[in-house]
C-alpha cells in the first residue's frame, strides 16, 4: 500500500519566510487590522510575496487564525497536563496554574493577546472559546477543591475568585510588553503574591 507522503509545514515559500516567520507577520496584521479587516493580499503585500507563496504554506486565513490561536492554548494545556506532577495539595496546583500562566502570556504574547479578543465569529473562533471554557474549569474545579480543603478564604466565592485569578492573569496583555520591563518569572511572582496573599487563609496563633 502507497503512503501518502506528509504535508510540507517547514518548507520555505522565500527566503526569510517560513510557517513561523509567515504566522508572526499575520498576527501582527491582525492585531493592526482586526483578523476581519485583514486580507490575503493585505498579507502578501506586507510580507512581499505572492499569494500563492503564502498557500504553500497554509491553506486560508482560517488557517492562519487557528495556528495563532492554539500556539497559546497548547501552550497552556501543557501546563494543565503538568498538575499530576506538581506536589501538595489544590491551592499549590492552583498557584502552580497561574504561575505558569503568566509565564505562557509572556513568552507567547501576541498570539495569547489574540486568543483574548477572538469573539466567536467563525468556526475557528468558536473552537478556541470552546477550549477557553475548558480550561477555565479546570481553575474553577481547583479553585473548589481548594476552598474545600480550607486553604483559601471561606468568604469568597470560588466561582468568582477563579474569576478574578484569570481576569487579573489576562489583563496583563493591556499593559505589559516585554522590552525593559519585568521578566516572566518576577511577573509571575508580582501576580502569585498579589493573589494568594489576598486569598489565602492565613494561619491563626
Amino acid at each position: 500500500m502507497t503512503e501518502t507522503p506528509p504535508r510540507r509545514p517547514g518548507r520555505r515559500g522565500r527566503p526569510g519566510y517560513d510557517l513561523e516567520s509567515l504566522l508572526a507577520v499575520a498576527v501582527d496584521l491582525f492585531h493592526e487590522r482586526g483578523y476581519d479587516g485583514t486580507s490575503m493580499e493585505d498579507l502578501s503585500r506586507k510580507l512581499g510575496i505572492t499569494k500563492s507563496a503564502i498557500y504553500h504554506h497554509v491553506r486560508s486565513k482560517d488557517e492562519l487564525l487557528r495556528l495563532a490561536v492554539n500556539r497559546g492554548l497548547d501552550a497552556l494545556f501543557a501546563e494543565v497536563d503538568k498538575l499530576d506532577d506538581v506536589e501538595g495539595r489544590a491551592i499549590d496546583k492552583l498557584e502552580h496554574l497561574v504561575r505558569a500562566s503568566v509565564r505562557v502570556l509572556v513568552e507567547q504574547l501576541p498570539f495569547v493577546t489574540l486568543l483574548l479578543r477572538v469573539r466567536g465569529n467563525s468556526q475557528v473562533e468558536r473552537d478556541a472559546l470552546a477550549r477557553r471554557r475548558q480550561f477555565d474549569q479546570i481553575v474553577a474545579d481547583l479553585v473548589s477543591k481548594a476552598a474545600a480543603d480550607g486553604d483559601l478564604r471561606p468568604d469568597i466565592d470560588p466561582a468568582i475568585s477563579a474569576r478574578l485569578l484569570f481576569g487579573m492573569v489576562n489583563s496583563l496583555v493591556e499593559w505589559y510588553r516585554p522590552r525593559g520591563g519585568v521578566g516572566a518569572d518576577a511577573l509571575a511572582n508580582i501576580v502569585a503574591a498579589v493573589a494568594f496573599d489576598g486569598l489565602r487563609v492565613r494561619p491563626t496563633h
